[in-house]
C-alpha cells in the first residue's frame, strides 16, 4: 500500500508545473500540457485504482492529501487530480473486462458525472445512453466519462470514450477556470454491459479497504482537499504580500500592523481546525472501512459534515484575506483574486452545499432522512 509520504512526493512536481503554469491553465480554461503531463506521470490521476487493475491501494488521507498539496499550487489543479483520483476507483466497481478496457492502458485518465442526467435504453449486448452533462470537470484531457444514467428506473453509471462524446464549450466561470468542467452530451451512444456499473450499490464483492471507504463521501472529501489546499496556498501568498507592501502614508509594512496580524492568527487558527475535523473524520471511516461490513451511518455523516465545513471554512479563510489585501489584490496580477474565486467556486459544489448541513441537522434532530447516498 502507498503511503502519505509516498504520494506526497509524487504530487511534488505536479505542484511545480501547476505554480509554474497557473495563468496559463487559468486562460486555456484546462489544464496546461505541462501540468496534464506531470500529472499522468504522477500516477495521481489513477490513484484509486484496484490492484487488480495496478492500483497500489493506498488509503483515502493519502490520496486526499496529495490532491491539497497539488491545490496548494493552483487549485484547478489540485480539483483535477482530486476528481480523476475518485472517477478511478470506479475501477474496483466494473466488471473485469469493463475495468480492463478502460483502466488497463497504463495512461488512461476518466473523469466523471454520477448525476443521471442521461436515459439509458438497453439493447442486445448492453445500452443505448443519451443525455447531457453539466459540470465535467477534467473532460478536456480525459480518455474515458463515467456517466450518470436512468435504466429502468435505477441509477446507472456508464463508462464512455470521451472521443464518443461531444464537448460543449461551456465553462465560463468566474472561478476553478482551469478545471475546463465543461458539459458532455451523448446522443444514442451504445455502452456494452461490461462498461456498466452501480455507485448505489455499495462496495463490489472481495473489495479492498480503499473501495470500501464510503464511496460519496469520498467525492465529497475529494472537492474538499481542493478547497483547503486553495485556502492554504491563500495564506502563503498573503503573507509574501503583507511582507511587501506599505499602505499608503503608512512607514509600516502591511504585515507590521496588528489588526493584520489579528486577522492572520485567526485565518489560519480556523483553517487548521477545520483541516483537523476533516482528517478525523476521513481516519475514522477509514478506520471502519477494515471490516467488511457497511461503514456506521454516524460517521459517514460525520464525513460529509467535516467535508462541507472545510470547504466553507477555506471560502471565509480565503475571503478574509482578499479583504486585507486590499485594492492590490484586485488586480489579475494578484494570486489572492484567483484563490479568492477559485474558493467561492467551490462552496457551489452539489456534494458540498449547505443542504449538508440540513441533512445532518435532521440526523442529529432525530427525523425521517434519506441516508443512501452518504
Amino acid at each position: 500500500m502507498g503511503t502519505r509520504d509516498d504520494l506526497l512526493d509524487k504530487a511534488q512536481p505536479v505542484a511545480a508545473a501547476a505554480v509554474e503554469h497557473a495563468g496559463e491553465t487559468e486562460r486555456r480554461r484546462a489544464l496546461a500540457p505541462e501540468v496534464v503531463s506531470a500529472a499522468r506521470a504522477s500516477g495521481l490521476f489513477r490513484a484509486g485504482l484496484p490492484a487488480s487493475l495496478g492500483g497500489a491501494e493506498p488509503s483515502a488521507a493519502a490520496i486526499l492529501g496529495a490532491a491539497e498539496r497539488v491545490a496548494e499550487a493552483d487549485a484547478s489543479a489540485g480539483w483535477c487530480v482530486s476528481i480523476a483520483a475518485t472517477s478511478s476507483l470506479l475501477g474496483a466497481y466494473l466488471p473485469e473486462k469493463g475495468g480492463q478496457e478502460v483502466f488497463g492502458d497504463p495512461d488512461a485518465v476518466a473523469a466523471g458525472v454520477w448525476a443521471p442526467r442521461g436515459k439509458a435504453v438497453a439493447v442486445d449486448g448492453g445500452v443505448t445512453v443519451s443525455g447531457r452533462w453539466s459540470f465535467c470537470s477534467g473532460v478536456t484531457h480525459a480518455d474515458w466519462i463515467f456517466l450518470g444514467v436512468v435504466l429502468d428506473g435505477k441509477l446507472v453509471v456508464a463508462a464512455i470514450p470521451t472521443a464518443e462524446l461531444e464537448i460543449h464549450d461551456t465553462w465560463h466561470t468566474s472561478g476553478l477556470r482551469g478545471t475546463g468542467s465543461h458539459d458532455t452530451s451523448a446522443d444514442t451512444v451504445f455502452v456494452p454491459d461490461h462498461r456498466l456499473l452501480s455507485v448505489v450499490d455499495g462496495p463490489p464483492v472481495g473489495a479492498g479497504q480503499l473501495h470500501r471507504f464510503p464511496l460519496f463521501g469520498f467525492f465529497a472529501a475529494s472537492i474538499s482537499a481542493a478547497a483547503l489546499g486553495n485556502a492554504r496556498g491563500a495564506i502563503t501568498e498573503f503573507v509574501e504580500l503583507a511582507a511587501a507592501k506599505h499602505p499608503s502614508g503608512s512607514r509600516r509594512s502591511l504585515a507590521e500592523r496588528t489588526a493584520t496580524q489579528s486577522a492572520v492568527a485567526s485565518a489560519e487558527a480556523s483553517l487548521r481546525a477545520a483541516r483537523e475535523f476533516y482528517y478525523r473524520a476521513i481516519d475514522d471511516a477509514w478506520q471502519a472501512s477494515l471490516s467488511d461490513s457497511v461503514v456506521p451511518e454516524d460517521l459517514r455523516l460525520a464525513l460529509r459534515l467535516a467535508c462541507t465545513h472545510a470547504v466553507r471554512t477555506s471560502a471565509d479563510v480565503t475571503r478574509s484575506l482578499y479583504d486585507l489585501g486590499g485594492g492590490s489584490a484586485i488586480y489579475e496580477t494578484s494570486p489572492l483574486q484567483r484563490r479568492f474565486r477559485d474558493a467561492h467556486t467551490a462552496t457551489a459544489h452539489f456534494q458540498v452545499n449547505p443542504a449538508t448541513f440540513e441533512l445532518t441537522g435532521r440526523l442529529l434532530l432525530g427525523l425521517p432522512t434519506e441516508t443512501a447516498q452518504l
